[in-house]
């Protein structure tokens, strides 16, 4: 009678060789956004930030967590995966942008079926870019490999971040006004939202593949939903302190119908004037194909907009002129009126 072998971790489907050889790669791609306020190396139990800021007077922590969304289909779809990861980092820089925080550090989880270390290099080489373009440090993570959790060749994707900002230099949306000037900076196309439906629209109903080249995107389908998820601290980061900007908007997931409200007061709300900032063709496709309501496409896409700026209409110019001086467009795409917190788009 043979003796019976020992099971081990690979016969259910995970490999630790593989893990330890991702790890060796991502700590080469983390050590390069670290700074002095990094205390740990990648691989410790937790990373460790040096939380002394004594250069502030009050000092808050601003805390964040998001994903991707189903733009990681696109990522399987095209193999291009060095740029969901820096997607997500900006989607979260925005996120505790509105508020008026800087970031510090950042965490990623990455969670697949069966872990090619080549693939998590390549998502990781996209979050340390955005952490360095950001000037954030990618303190830690976790990649979890999970067999039969996750389909063949997928993986999903998360980034919690944490920022600073002045107690008293919070942007809360207090101070908005009717008569207020609403700003639009634009976005390269869907960011982070609306891929379920655009996915259905264009794969399924217009039966198009990943590599169709369309003359009116002027480059490939999945070029086109590939297309990266902007980052807007650079450009509005030397107006924090000067407290110009009133309110901030991150768009995405529910548009401007539903992040616009998130940062008005009681009292007011904003009237939008359609034709007053450009809108990408990939919207326009989709609509079309899809024959999509104006509601729906709306309150499902950015529609071309990343970002709401409300400001007093005496301070317009002076904010226009500091974003487009960092390479930044900006856009007068409508007022504060008297209301409860609705956007009416005309």
């Amino acid at each position: 009678m043979s003796a019976k072998r020992s099971l081990t971790y690979s016969d259910a489907g995970v490999s630790i060789e593989a893990a330890d050889r991702a790890k060796e790669q991502i700590k080469a791609l983390a050590r390069a956004t670290f700074n002095e306020r990094v205390l740990t190396e990648i691989g410790s139990f937790g990373g460790m930030f040096d939380a002394r800021f004594a250069q502030m007077r009050a000092p808050v922590l601003v805390a964040s967590a998001d994903g991707v969304g189903t733009k990681l289909k696109i990522a399987f779809l095209t193999g291009v995966h060095n740029s969901v990861g820096r997607d997500l980092v900006n989607h979260c820089v925005n996120d505790i942008l509105t508020q008026g925080a800087r970031p510090l550090f950042f965490l990623d989880y990455i969670a697949t079926g069966r872990l090619a270390p080549d693939v998590v290099a390549q998502i990781v080489e996209g979050i340390a870019l955005g952490c360095r373009e950001n000037g954030c440090a990618l303190l830690g993570g976790e990649t979890a490999e999970m067999p039969g959790f996750y389909s063949d060749g997928e993986y999903d994707l998360a980034g919690f971040i944490v920022g600073i900002v002045e107690r008293d230099e919070i942007i809360d949306g207090r101070r908005i006004t009717p008569g207020d000037v609403v700003l639009a900076l634009p976005s390269t196309g869907l960011h982070t939202n609306g891929y379920s439906l655009a996915r259905k629209i264009l794969f399924e109903i217009a039966g198009w593949r990943h590599d169709s080249y369309l003359e009116e995107l002027g480059m490939s389908v999945g070029e086109a939903l590939l297309m990266p998820h902007a980052s807007y601290l650079r450009p509005l980061e030397g107006l924090l302190a000067q407290r110009l900007v009133k309110g901030l908007a991150h768009i995405t997931g529910g548009g401007l119908p539903g992040n616009v409200p998130r940062v008005l007061p009681a009292g007011t709300s904003v009237r939008i004037a359609r034709g007053t900032w450009p809108v990408p063709a990939i919207f326009e496709l989709v609509q079309r194909v899809g024959d999509v309501a104006d509601d729906e496409m709306f309150r499902t896409f950015n529609m071309g907009v990343g970002m709401i700026v409300i400001a007093a209409a005496e301070d317009e110019s002076k904010i226009g002129a500091h974003v487009e001086a960092h390479g930044q467009k900006c856009f007068t795409i409508g007022r504060v009126i008297e209301g409860e917190r609705a956007v009416i788009i005309e």
